[in-house]
Order: structure tokens, then C-alpha cells, then sequence
């Protein structure tokens, strides 16, 4: 296993991390397997989408905070039930199949970090079997 670092600089963010799986896929010399990619943390996620524009993650985000707005009348204190909730709904990991040294990802796909409550400096752990 191997961790990752990321900075967010948001409150709500989708962060490209695909080339730095690539790199722990590399640097692992496995030509072939899965890697998972896990988030262990309880208000951001982890998903495959659309990497090629941009608008794809803005168009995300947008329809995450209409759905899950901000400020509602939620009962936790710490005042980020949304978070909470849109990392639910997203998923906390994701499985690649590794196929000679490559991720098997489709041609428009990258692998993102999802932050929904920034800016914070977060782990993402790497596995590969």
C-alpha cells in the first residue's frame, strides 16, 4: 500500500489525481492486477469521470450542492452534514484493472479525489494486487 497527499484549496473540488496513481502503478513495476484507490475519509470520495472537460466536474459539483445543499436543517454540530452526505453518495473508492504496467481506464476517463469540505491537505491510500 502506498499513500498519497493532496491540497485542496476549496470547500467543494474535484481533484485529478490519475497521474499520480499512474506513478504508484509504475513505481510498483506491476504489469498486471488491480489497484484500488481508497479514501479514508468521512466528508470527501473518490470516482472515475470524465477528464478531458473540465465543465464535467463543475457540472458535478454544481448538481451535488443542489441536492445536498449546504445549510439545511441538519442535526450535526460540526456543520458539514454535507459533506457527509455527498462523500456517501459518491463512494469512497475505486477498482482499476492494471493490464501490462497500464490503467485500464477509457479514453476520457481520469481518476478524481472529491472534496467536499476544504480546503484541507488529505490522504488517499493506493493498493495493488
Amino acid at each position: 500500500m502506498q499513500e498519497i497527499k493532496i491540497k485542496t484549496n476549496e470547500r467543494n473540488e474535484f481533484v485529478d489525481i490519475s497521474a499520480q496513481i499512474r506513478a504508484v502503478i509504475r513505481d510498483s513495476n506491476t504489469n498486471s492486477g488491480f489497484c484500488t484507490v481508497y479514501c479514508p475519509h468521512t466528508t470527501a470520495a473518490i470516482t472515475i469521470n470524465e477528464n478531458a472537460d473540465p465543465d464535467v466536474t463543475a457540472d458535478m459539483l454544481r448538481k451535488l450542492s443542489e441536492m445536498v445543499p449546504a445549510h439545511e436543517n441538519y442535526r450535526h454540530s460540526e456543520g458539514n452534514s454535507d459533506a457527509h452526505i455527498k462523500s456517501t453518495l459518491v463512494g469512497n473508492s475505486v477498482q482499476i484493472i492494471i493490464q501490462n504496467g497500464t490503467l485500464m481506464l477509457g479514453t476520457w476517463q481520469g481518476i478524481y479525489f472529491c472534496e467536499f469540505d476544504g480546503p484541507r491537505t488529505r490522504k488517499v491510500w493506493v493498493s495493488i494486487t
